[in-house]
């Protein structure tokens, strides 16, 4: 790519667009696989139901710290190997270090632990990738670019999802002692940390970068605002999310509620505490800028978080209840150790691998959809379709016909991992790009926090114990995100 070029960023081919995108092949074979197999490999270990959820927090909480700030690392680096191939590379390398261990774990406080290294890991391969089509792409293709990444991304997660369910037609063991991984999860992982390093790879070796100098020339993203709020506003904003964090915790040790709790109210008082200490550093450092950019961040953005929350509040509910649900409700047992739960997780894995087939066809059809009724009009569209997905989970009960559930399910993940970026990458200048994408993850993992949180009580408390009733709240969710979409102004919601 030419290092000195002024004027409108030029369209890149078809196969230019493919080869940037090919690594998020790799990525979502990895996190397709910790998806589908994490609740199982917890539950093989001896994970109580209500366990779960707390166990899946490592997930977001690394992403909430890894992302903005490589992110914001990734907006400042430029070597011979360009500005985000390097953390491609770090990332791939020991995320797939990491699938090699995961299924050799011995006890649940280890595999707990690996989840964390895994999930930083890819976190750290992940991130550059979002802003890396906003970096190479002109306005008018970013909806194909981010298209172009669902695509691999559903691709890659259906061969991952369904590779247990292959092992095991291939004969490789399903069952195993117990407290032990079962053959087919163990090679589906060791698979998959083989293919993330080689997609990875491919993109790096077949891409190059615009230097800076050539990104601020072809900046096209209007200026930030000035700031938004003054210290005081800060400070206030801190004070009431730290005490809010305080009496909520104080809640649930005086009424004995489910522990999980306490994750929602150390997130609040985690945020409270980051925005006061803003105001008593006069130091420019990542942490004071980070920090600023929040409360800066573009208007569209901040109406953007709230399509996002209700999203991947949903996604986490389907993330973490999908195994427990199905082996309960559909193949009839709780038992990690029997033929008839571990048939039916692995039937998860094909569910799992057929919404993401569903949505690599669903991310063929997202430009099409977008140059006939726009970005928002078919978020929405695609949302409603994934929230119906889940309820219809809730009366189905051939575990056959659950691939028409997944059907929709398919199209609301596409769009989610498209359409939302696009809206974005337009407000946010090429300087910022990292780090607000790396912001923008925020509103990603804070809802699957909550999720975390708030689904374990739930589930307890007001669902009887049974986890297809998370799902049911995971479909309102995502209806819910899709009407939010309307918020949000485009003036720019232009064809793709």
């Amino acid at each position: 790519m030419a290092s000195h070029a002024t004027g409108n960023k030029p369209q890149l081919s078809f196969w230019q667009i493919w080869n940037m995108c090919f690594g998020f092949l790799g990525i979502q074979f990895g996190f397709a696989l910790q998806n589908a197999n994490v609740s199982r490999i917890f539950q093989t270990l001896g994970a109580s139901m209500d366990a779960i959820p707390v166990l899946w927090v490592a997930a977001p909480l690394t992403g909430l710290l890894v992302q903005p700030v490589i992110g914001y690392l990734s907006d400042r680096t430029w070597t011979g190997l360009g500005r985000r191939r390097p953390y491609f590379v770090a990332g791939a390398v020991l995320a797939s270090l990491a699938l090699f261990a995961f299924p050799n774990v011995p006890a649940l406080w280890i595999a707990a632990g690996m989840l964390w290294i895994l999930d930083a890991s890819i976190n750290v391969a992940m991130e550059p990738f979002r802003a890396f089509v906003g970096d190479q792409l002109p306005p008018a293709q970013r909806p194909k670019g981010f298209a172009m990444q669902s695509f691999f991304i559903g691709v890659g997660s259906v061969v991952a999802s369904m590779l247990p369910f292959l092992l095991e037609r291939m004969g490789v063991a399903n069952t195993a002692p117990e407290g032990q991984v079962p053959d087919t999860v163990r090679y589906a992982f060791y698979a998959g940390g083989a293919v993330l390093l080689g997609a990875i790879g491919w993109t790096v070796l077949r891409t190059r970068e615009y230097p800076p100098e050539a990104l601020h020339a072809f900046d096209e993203a209007p200026p930030l605002p000035a700031r938004r709020g003054n210290d005081a506003t800060i400070r206030t904003l801190g004070i009431a999310a730290l005490l809010a964090g305080a009496v909520l915790a104080w809640v649930v040790a005086s009424r004995s509620l489910d522990k999980a709790l306490y994750i929602l109210a150390g997130l609040s008082a985690g945020f409270g505490l980051a925005f006061l200490l803003r105001t008593w550093l006069a130091a420019d450092n990542a942490f004071t800028r980070i920090i600023d950019d929040i409360r800066d961040m573009p208007g569209t953005m901040a109406r953007l978080a709230v399509v996002q929350f209700f999203s991947w509040f949903a996604l986490f509910a389907m993330w973490i209840y999908t195994t427990a649900a199905v082996t309960e409700v559909h193949f009839g047992s709780t038992d990690a150790t029997s033929a008839a739960y571990n048939e039916g997780a692995n039937w998860v894995g094909v569910l799992f691998a057929a919404y993401n087939g569903f949505a690599a066809l669903a991310a063929i059809a997202i430009p099409w959809m977008v140059r006939r009724i726009g970005l928002r009009a078919s978020h929405l569209v695609n949302s409603v379709l994934g929230g119906l997905g889940l309820l219809s989970m809730l009366w189905i009960r051939d575990p056959h016909w659950l691939l028409l559930s997944m059907a929709g399910v398919g199209f609301a993940w596409a769009s989610i991992l498209s359409l939302p970026y696009a809206l974005l990458s337009d407000s946010v200048p090429a300087a910022k790009m990292g780090v607000y994408m790396g912001i923008f993850n925020f509103f990603i993992v804070i809802p699957q926090l909550v999720a975390a949180s708030l689904l374990g009580f739930l589930l307890n408390t007001l669902l009887g114990g049974h986890a297809i009733n998370a799902l049911a709240i995971g479909g309102v969710s995502m209806i819910v995100a899709g009407l939010c979409v309307l918020l949000v102004r485009a003036p720019h919601d232009r064809t793709a």
